[in-house]
């Protein structure tokens, strides 16, 4: 008689969603979750109250049937608004939104020259560089050494700041980092300042 392997069965495993992690600068302390044992206290209306102790701003603010919401924790003592708890984070939520929405992000746009390239080609490079430079982007310029112009860094070296030079003409730049090799590419990034 053979004996039977015994079988394990093999464990199933699920993935855990982290959860979601809300904005760290929407976070007000309100109502009990203030922890400072003296408050300014600025009424509804926006009159200031003067400084209490937490019970008595409390008291006030259940007075009106509206939270105490902590606004400015790093002050001495910290200032605390009575209001609609909801609706101010509501209008708290909806400036950050328009905030990210106005925020401009810069992004690094390329321009690939060659050591061999030719005048018009260069006018043509320098007309979409100047395009980025407008557009408020920032220009990275590079040239790829092939075969034996891998021996001639000084050429696309100087190729590139001539290219930056003639761009300085128009536009007032800055260097983010110099004309440098980095394996078989030389590269520079300018912006405008």
């Amino acid at each position: 008689m053979q004996s039977i392997p015994s079988y394990t069965p093999m464990r199933i495993h699920y993935r855990r969603r982290k959860p979601q992690q809300h904005d760290v600068g929407l976070q007000f302390r309100a109502n009990q979750a203030i922890r400072s044992p003296e408050v300014r206290v600025i009424g509804a209306d926006g009159a200031d109250l003067g400084i209490m102790s937490i019970g008595d701003a409390l008291n006030v603010a259940r007075e009106q049937e509206l939270d105490l919401v902590e606004v400015a924790p790093k002050a001495q003592p910290p200032v605390c608004r009575i209001l609609e708890y909801g609706q101010f984070k509501y209008q708290k939520e909806k400036e950050q939104r328009a905030k990210k929405v106005k925020a401009k992000k810069v992004e690094v746009k390329g321009i690939r020259l060659s050591v061999k390239m030719g005048e018009h080609d260069l006018d043509v490079r320098r007309g979409k560089a100047e395009d980025f430079l407008e557009e408020g982007h920032k220009l990275k310029i590079e040239i790829v050494m092939r075969g034996r112009e891998k021996a001639h860094t000084d050429i696309a070296a100087q190729r590139i700041e001539s290219f930056i030079n003639t761009l300085k003409e128009k536009h007032d730049l800055f260097i983010e980092q110099p004309v440098k090799r980095q394996g078989g590419t030389v590269s520079a990034i300018v912006g405008r300042k």
